[in-house]
């Protein structure tokens, strides 16, 4: 059974899933908006926001975890930290049908972006668009996915302003140690901006 799959399992603890996932140091590789292979070797920072850019729920894995492995350990942390949550909005990385699944199961809409390599029959009424937007008829899911950028804003802060990108510290403890000041700091000055 592949990690998505132990996931999706009824009965199955947060915290069984997250003693699944690796912690190690090691080696990770991601296509930058470029289209260049970036690679960097460490950790994994995976967050999950909030419409305003509140840090809701964080989990370090080692650098060549997949997003989507990561993907039901946090709706099952968020879920239990915050109350009702309407909708969860994901990038073409989290275009799996076990996640869609599990997000439908715990009450919500799953919003997620088409992964074209994937599922080529949801890439073609992705191409369809293009008539709805002639109509300026966008669907209600279409303009919530545009929302979906608050958490780019958010990892980018962290890494830009609260010390995420120099990490100067080794192993899994002291490095989400290093991080979660970094989170701290976000949600404090998320907060100031909803006050001011």
């Amino acid at each position: 059974m592949t990690r998505l799959e132990k996931q999706s399992q009824p009965g199955v603890s947060l915290q069984t899933m997250l003693e699944d996932l690796p912690k190690q140091c090691d080696v990770g590789t991601k296509k930058n908006s470029h289209g260049y292979k970036v690679t960097w070797q460490g950790y994994k920072l995976h967050l999950d926001v909030c419409d305003t850019g509140m840090p809701l729920s964080a989990i370090l894995t080692s650098a060549s975890v997949h997003d989507s492995q990561v993907a039901i350990p946090l709706m099952k942390m968020t879920g239990a930290r915050t109350g009702t949550i309407f909708y969860e909005l994901m990038d073409s990385a989290y275009d799996a049908p076990l996640i869609e699944a599990a997000s439908r199961d715990a009450g919500r809409v799953p919003i997620i972006d088409v992964n074209p390599r994937q599922n080529a029959e949801k890439q073609e009424s992705k191409r369809q668009r293009p008539v709805r937007e002639k109509l300026q008829l966008p669907l209600a899911q279409d303009v919530r996915f545009n929302e979906r950028t608050t958490v780019e804003r958010a990892n980018a802060r962290l890494k830009d302003e609260f010390g995420a990108d120099s990490l100067r510290v080794r192993g899994h403890a002291k490095a989400m140690c290093h991080l979660m000041f970094g989170v701290c700091v976000l949600a404090a000055d998320t907060l100031l901006r909803l006050v001011v």
